[in-house]
């Protein structure tokens, strides 16, 4: 008796179907890898720059007065 005996009209993967999945597991490794590279390089602003500059927004709004603006348009 074979337990591991395979019957002639059973299909199995076989080792084309295992080196596609590979293949497919190491490129997917390279491209997370140049993902977290590029994600890494963005220089976005921090927390405290952000307050800074809506600070000084507030700040430039509130010096603005009617009274100016009358005198540049004269």
């Amino acid at each position: 008796m074979m337990l591991l005996a395979v019957e002639e009209d059973q299909v199995t993967p076989g080792v084309i179907a295992f080196l596609i999945v590979a293949a497919l597991g190491v490129t997917l490794f390279f491209l997370v890898r140049s993902m977290n590279k590029r994600i890494s390089r963005i220089q976005a602003p921090s927390e405290d720059d952000l307050r800074q500059a809506d600070w000084e927004r507030r700040q430039a709004e509130a010096g603005k007065t009617p009274d100016k603006q009358d005198q540049r348009d004269a």
